[in-house]
């Protein structure tokens, strides 16, 4: 019997165990990055927005040019077997479109490339652990800056991150959990995975340059509506970022999780604050919503 709890692949029109997956050293998703990828969550054996991800994973492939030769429905029908081969009832799953490898030996035109899809899912994978989102996250704003939107466009999620690892083994190596990145105009913009809130009174703010426009921020916004919240997307200087009343981050790896301190000021008293705590529990109601989940048929 095949084993896969240690995750799946889908590559090739065929489902293996995640170790036997790879990709060729001149592929161009490799040596230049060239590649776009989604990633969406499986919580108790049930996709939650999957249609909303696989939009976002065409828009990317689209900007970047890149053509697998797939639609939304093979694609999900990928996902949907992979998973369920898998057996992950909880699970990180991500959807990839690498350039490929050059159809003519030596061309260094990417339009020679051969594109191609692969996806692959791993028991669930947070980006801050639970222990950290119980206390709430401690995060350091980066001596790196944001790589320019002009530059690389981060509506198209991507691996650039030249920006991110610096400042984030810094963090982690002045005890913090994460790190955070301005822009060159002084603007917060994301972290590693997650997007970022600030909580003004009954205003949730979120930036709008610089970052990727989450499907969990998305939720984040339609939520605090809900709520009876006010929720804006607009610039974030870090001056008046510092002020807010709380700070809590977002991300398909585990929702929401509460910031408790930024370099060295401390969000509401050190600890989770009451409307990111709200939020997070109607996350949690929402990825249970019939009408936003798609389960997978496990066929046991």
């Amino acid at each position: 019997m095949t084993d896969f709890s240690k995750g799946a692949a889908w590559q090739g029109g065929r489902i293996m165990p995640i170790h036997e997956a790879k990709i060729g050293v001149t592929d161009w998703g490799l040596t230049h990055s060239d590649i776009t990828y989604d990633v969406v969550p499986i919580r108790e054996g049930a996709f939650f927005r999957l249609p909303d991800y696989l939009e976002r994973f065409h828009q990317s492939m689209e900007s970047l040019r890149l053509d697998v030769g797939m639609n939304s429905a093979e694609i999900r029908s990928a996902l949907h077997a992979m998973v369920a081969a898998s057996g992950l009832h909880d699970s990180y799953c991500s959807m990839v479109a690498s350039r490929g490898v050059p159809t003519i030996p030596g061309s260094r035109d990417p339009r020679d490339c051969a594109n191609h899809f692969y996806a692959w899912c791993v028991p669930f994978i947070y980006v801050f652990k639970p222990d950290v989102v119980e206390r709430g996250a401690k995060l350091q704003i980066g001596a790196t800056r944001r790589i320019p939107d002009d530059s690389v466009d981060p509506r198209a999620k991507n691996y650039h991150w030249g920006d991110f690892t610096p400042s984030l083994i810094d963090a982690k190596e002045t005890g913090f959990d994460n790190t955070l990145l301005l822009d060159h105009q002084g603007r917060v913009t994301e972290g590693p995975g997650f997007n970022i809130f600030a909580v003004f009174g009954d205003h949730i703010v979120t930036p709008e340059w610089g970052c990727l426009e989450g499907i969990t921020r998305r939720t984040v916004l339609e939520i605090a509506a809900v709520e009876g919240l006010i929720p804006e997307i607009r610039d974030l200087p870090v001056a008046k970022f510092m002020q807010a009343d709380e700070v809590f981050t977002s991300t398909s790896g585990g929702g929401i999780a509460p910031v408790v301190q930024v370099d060295d000021r401390v969000f509401s008293n050190g600890a989770p604050g009451q409307i990111t705590q709200r939020l997070a529990t109607a996350y949690l109601a929402w990825t249970g919503r019939e009408d936003l989940i798609e389960r997978v048929s496990y066929g046991d």
